[in-house]
């Protein structure tokens, strides 16, 4: 089929706060967003996002799937002929301190490290051939070995969520540094302290405010960064 003349992203973990809210703002720079989420979550999400005239669909995406990873190349060369964009914003907290159990970190490694592998590993053909690929995985500053080192992470400092997010962000590194040769520009993005179902009501930024990084990341020029760690345009230590 013809390509798509826009751009097109897939958004992993979209069905709510970042997820939704970065989907939304790429949506509103003219970009063709699908949303991906576990069974069938992002179908009602995506018609929102279509209602305010925005150009979205909807993917049924379980990350820690393999069946519906392996499904993807082919959603989406059948259905735009393209992907430009991969956002790998999907992630889980399962920490309980040093209680934390053997197998619970191991789920929190599948969602949170392993499944942004495989998707970008199925998706990478793709990225190849757009003129300007992006790769975004969402981090946290909680994986940044310099802070939590630092005694800057008090009681989120947990085995699992701070150890995982340290591993995806150098995954994003040994990426950027394997596709160093091609246009895609791989980076980590740290969105801030959000309201969202983990950061809590108590946070002080909103979903729009903490959607921007990943969203600036994914719409990069040409001469942008490529395998770094950012908050808004602040590059942030390892």
């Amino acid at each position: 089929m013809e390509k798509y003349s826009q751009k097109v992203a897939l958004i992993t973990g979209a069905n709510k706060g970042l997820g939704l809210e970065i989907a939304r703002q790429l949506g509103q720079q003219g970009v063709a967003v699908v949303l991906g989420a576990r069974q069938g979550k992002a179908e009602a999400p995506a018609a929102e996002l279509r209602a305010q005239g925005l150009d979205a669909q909807a993917v049924e995406l379980d990350v820690t799937n393999a069946a519906d990873i392996a499904a993807l190349p082919a959603f989406f060369q059948s259905t735009f002929g393209r992907l430009d964009i991969l956002v790998n914003n999907a992630g889980v907290q399962l920490d309980n301190g040093l209680e934390t159990s053997p197998d619970s970190l191991r789920q929190t490694y599948e969602a949170n490290v392993i499944g942004p592998y495989a998707i970008t590993q199925a998706l990478l053909p793709l990225l190849r051939q757009a003129p300007a690929g992006r790769i975004v995985n969402q981090s946290s500053i909680l994986g940044s070995l310099a802070t939590i080192s630092a005694g800057q992470g008090g009681s989120w400092a947990t085995p699992g969520y701070t150890s995982s997010k340290a591993a995806l962000n150098m995954l994003t590194v040994v990426l950027a540094l394997h596709l160093a040769d091609s246009p895609i520009k791989v980076n980590a993005a740290h969105p801030g302290w959000v309201k969202t179902d983990l950061g809590g009501a108590g946070a002080p930024l909103d979903v729009r405010e903490g959607a921007r990084t990943a969203v600036r990341l994914a719409l990069l020029p040409a001469d942008g960064p490529t395998g770094g760690y950012f908050h808004n345009e602040e590059q942030l230590p390892w």
